[in-house]
């Protein structure tokens, strides 16, 4: 068996072995990573050998941490990572490169048709009638997304959205609510098929499947770091957030929304952001909460976008595509029959 897992914000670790009775044997630890003293790589070794396959993420770290010596370094990998690895090796897990990935960057639609899209295309590669993709959101006015669990009452001011025009929209995905123009934020979708995070939790597919665009920041001079469970940052505060749905076909939804020019005044008028939240991240003010990246980088969002989707190719590979007329249609469907409709909005009023 052969199992290879690259640490988000990390080194790559690489595990093979045989499975004997039932049992993991001669059991070899490999990557780029540090560790200190040389002997403890031995000493993981040791520990899992003899280890049933099929054990939890959690048993194997809790059997290597134990087998550790006292005074030990580990640099660019964990424990956890070393399970995970386990984990793909048994179930088959699937790499970036085994997929022709598509870019898709549309123009502008509603807000409510890229909720719709999302649902489609994820629907679309868990059936397998397409490949996994990556599709930049245009939209043509201001919405508020909240998550698939929340609130309307609770979250939103619908006296300021009319104001302002906005769409309302409950997404398929949980997390939190977003105040979102067009010009003002980066939002990205990815359409993956489940094979990529088998043998993750939910927390290690999060920072698995947005390590491109840590590195697309950092290459933009943006110390940008991935806070858990679904916040990318840097030190001059939080960039932006992941929601995730897991549907029935097998696919995997991920969507992140960065903010590039944010109106703070305008975020914190039509979203009730309740002082729960605010003590919960350490800070006294909304305004505070979300720094954009227009102010980090000087760059247009244009440029920004540019440089994720060729980061993204050098690392993933993927060929522009598009969304086809039949799925636009679906999604078309899925606006009125679904995501208008109040049953859906104010599931939870």
């Amino acid at each position: 068996m052969h199992g290879e897992y690259k640490v988000p914000g990390g080194k790559l670790v690489v595990v093979d072995f045989e499975v004997s009775d039932g049992k993991i044997a001669d059991f070899r630890l490999s990557g780029d990573f540090f560790l200190e003293p040389d002997e403890a790589l031995d000493c993981i070794n040791r520990a899992v050998d003899g280890l049933n396959p099929n054990s939890t993420i959690d048993d194997f770290a809790s059997t290597i941490g134990a087998a550790l010596p006292s005074e030990v370094h580990l640099l660019g990998f964990t424990p956890e990572s070393v399970g995970v690895a386990v984990r793909r090796a048994m179930t088959g897990a699937a790499h970036w490169r085994d997929y022709d990935w598509q870019i898709l960057h549309e123009p502008p639609v509603s807000p409510v048709m890229n909720a719709a899209l999302d649902e489609v295309l994820t629907t679309a590669v868990g059936e397998g009638l397409r490949g996994p993709a990556l599709r930049i959101w245009e939209w043509d006015r201001p919405a508020v997304f909240i998550g698939s669990f929340q609130s309307v009452k609770n979250e939103v001011d619908e006296e300021q959205l009319a104001a302002r025009d906005a769409q309302l929209v409950r997404r398929i995905s949980g997390g939190g609510a977003m105040y979102m123009e067009p010009e003002a934020c980066i939002t990205y979708a990815l359409y993956v098929p489940g094979e990529l995070v088998r043998g993750m939790s939910f927390a290690d597919s999060y920072a698995f499947l947005d390590e491109w665009v840590l590195e697309a920041l950092k290459a933009l001079g943006i110390d940008a770091v991935y806070k858990p469970l679904n916040d990318i940052s840097s030190p001059h505060g939080k960039i932006g957030g992941a929601a995730q749905k897991r549907l029935g076909s097998g696919a995997v939804l991920h969507h992140v929304t960065m903010a590039y020019d944010m109106d703070a005044e305008a975020m914190t008028q039509v979203l009730r952001i309740g002082r729960e939240k605010l003590s919960d991240k350490g800070t006294a003010s909304a305004q505070k909460r979300v720094d954009p990246l227009r102010s980090q980088t000087g760059l247009t969002r244009t440029e920004i976008i540019e440089k994720m989707i060729a980061v993204f190719q050098q690392r993933h590979g993927g060929t522009v595509g598009e969304v086809t007329e039949g799925e636009y249609d679906a999604a078309e469907r899925l606006v009125t029959e679904k995501f208008l409709t109040e049953e859906w909005i104010r599931r939870v009023p």
